[in-house]
């Protein structure tokens, strides 16, 4: 068996790769079909009972009723002002950390910047929650904006992390030598950081954007009465005991995820991840 294997690569990386693509199939893949398959059935009105017969009504609801539609297109805003901001704050700080902090500096800014991710997601909402209110550090009150803040502080590690990475590998002999020619600061962002940078921050901005979308308990915390898809598939789930509606709802934004990643790719910065 074991000169069988030698011999033949393929086989051994199919029988080494066949547990986790068989879990990812039913664990991942699976769960995605279900999803879709229930979006298309109904439910009974009087008795609350799933009817496995097909029907576009979900969806149709989804699309024609104002109130969803407006839902989608805050979430989508949020998602997008929560990535913005953290592109922003983060792209700066990685810089530091990868061209100007010493090496030993180094490590204990990567530490610094995981270091929130080990604190409770409900401790770290609360936390926000208790800033924003009317006696708090902030007194904003609650709201979009308040969700927006909140999300971009949980997620901001999500955009440094990839970024750092990918300037560390950013040669420090390309930016002498354009310094070296005289380029401006704001040339040799533009021509040598930022493209070279591109695909990081691609890859920071898919967990940023995607978690932000699908986010509902940061907006049930300092949302106020502001609701974002999680929150429209939370409560079909629950109280209106509505399971093919708050699937529906839940495709939303896989296809928006999977326009964006489509846009992404037409940019080929996937590619260079």
């Amino acid at each position: 068996m074991a000169a069988f294997l030698h011999r033949r690569a393929g086989v051994r990386l199919s029988l080494l790769l066949s547990a986790p693509l068989a879990w990812l199939g039913l664990a991942y893949l699976g769960a995605l079909a279900a999803l879709f398959l229930t979006a298309f059935y109904g439910t009974d009105t009087f008795t609350g009972e799933l009817i496995r017969t097909f029907t576009w009504a979900n969806f149709q609801d989804l699309v024609t009723t104002e109130v969803y539609r407006t839902i989608a297109l805050r979430s989508l805003g949020v998602a997008l002002a929560v990535t913005a901001i953290d592109l922003v704050v983060a792209f700066p700080m990685a810089f530091a950390m990868a061209k100007l902090a010493s090496p030993r500096s180094r490590r204990w800014l990567v530490i610094a910047v995981l270091t929130p991710l080990w604190a409770s997601y409900l401790v770290k909402a609360y936390a926000w929650r208790v800033m924003l209110s009317s006696g708090g550090l902030l007194g904003w009150g609650f709201g979009v904006t308040a969700t927006i803040l909140t999300l971009a502080y949980l997620w901001l590690p999500y955009m440094i992390l990839p970024i750092y990475a990918g300037l560390e590998r950013l040669p420090d002999s390309l930016l002498e030598a354009a310094g070296d020619l005289g380029a401006r600061a704001s040339r040799v962002f533009r021509t040598i950081v930022w493209p070279l940078a591109f695909p990081a921050v691609v890859a920071g901005s898919i967990f940023t954007f995607s978690l932000s979308l699908g986010d509902y308990i940061a907006v049930k915390i300092v949302g106020g009465r502001s609701q974002l898809i999680g929150n429209v598939v939370y409560d079909n789930i629950g109280a209106a005991n509505n399971l093919p509606f708050a699937a529906a709802v839940a495709t939303v934004p896989v296809l928006i995820m999977l326009v964006y990643l489509a846009a992404v790719r037409r940019t080929g910065a996937l590619e260079n991840l």
